[in-house]
């Protein structure tokens, strides 16, 4: 049976990647590989994780991170303190990959499951619709909340910072998502390290921080299966 292993944000952290890939006993044969996104930046090794991530045919979600990643490599964006795509930008491979991640869809949607990096707009009916030929060079409004919301209101209005924690009416943003009457899809996103390992009723996150010191962690959907690796060090202050 062909296994859905989706991957919290990974921010080029190869070798972890490279020992969640081996305890889950990922086949490229006969799994599919999905990172919800934040493939880049702020880990160590941003170029070869997407030669790993190519290499296996690697389909996942773009997070914000990739999006400032694109940015970077037409030479516009903020670049903070705590970037570390030089490596990949300045490769004579890495624009390719970077191109090849760009490929990526902002939203990928089953039966039975929706992945998303950040969010989902509490009045999205349809978020595929709502995400479909976006373009990530090019970011708007929706692919912004997609890839960077956390806390909303039920009409998707943002509070002016995620922390501290906001008050009412904020709610985190899958709250809205578990309370849609007709919804029986289980959201598996990323995106929110402070938050951590997710498992609530249709509700999957899987951003555990590796990049601070954390862990990888993956999410085996046809197992409903949570499998994770320490990071080897933190690579980046929190934040």
């Amino acid at each position: 049976m062909k296994r859905r292993i989706f991957i919290g944000d990974i921010q080029g952290c190869r070798e972890e990647l490279e020992a969640l890939l081996e305890k889950v006993g990922f086949d490229p044969a006969g799994d599919e590989l999905h990172p919800v996104g934040d493939w880049v930046n702020r880990g160590p090794d941003s170029l070869g994780t997407l030669r790993l991530l190519k290499g296996l045919g690697a389909l996942g979600v773009l997070g914000n991170h990739d999006i400032h990643a694109l940015a970077a490599l037409q030479g516009r964006g903020r670049n903070h303190p705590k970037d570390t795509l030089d490596e990949l930008l300045q490769d004579e491979e890495g624009p390719e990959l970077v191109r090849w991640l760009a490929l990526r869809p902002f939203v990928r949607t089953w039966d039975d499951l929706v992945c998303v990096h950040a969010a989902i707009h509490p009045t999205w009916t349809d978020p595929q619709a709502a995400l479909t030929n976006k373009n990530p060079w090019a970011p708007d409004a929706d692919v912004q909340f997609a890839t960077r919301a956390r806390y909303c209101d039920p009409n998707g209005e943002l509070p002016a910072k995620d922390w501290p924690e906001p008050t009412a009416p904020f709610q985190p943003w899958d709250v809205f998502w578990r309370q849609r009457p007709d919804e029986t899809r289980t959201v598996v996103f990323g995106h929110w390290a402070r938050r951590g390992l997710v498992e609530e009723e249709r509700t999957r996150g899987l951003d555990t921080g590796c990049v601070w010191g954390k862990q990888l962690t993956a999410w085996i959907a046809e197992e409903d299966r949570f499998v994770g690796v320490p990071a080897r060090r933190a690579y980046s202050a929190f934040n």
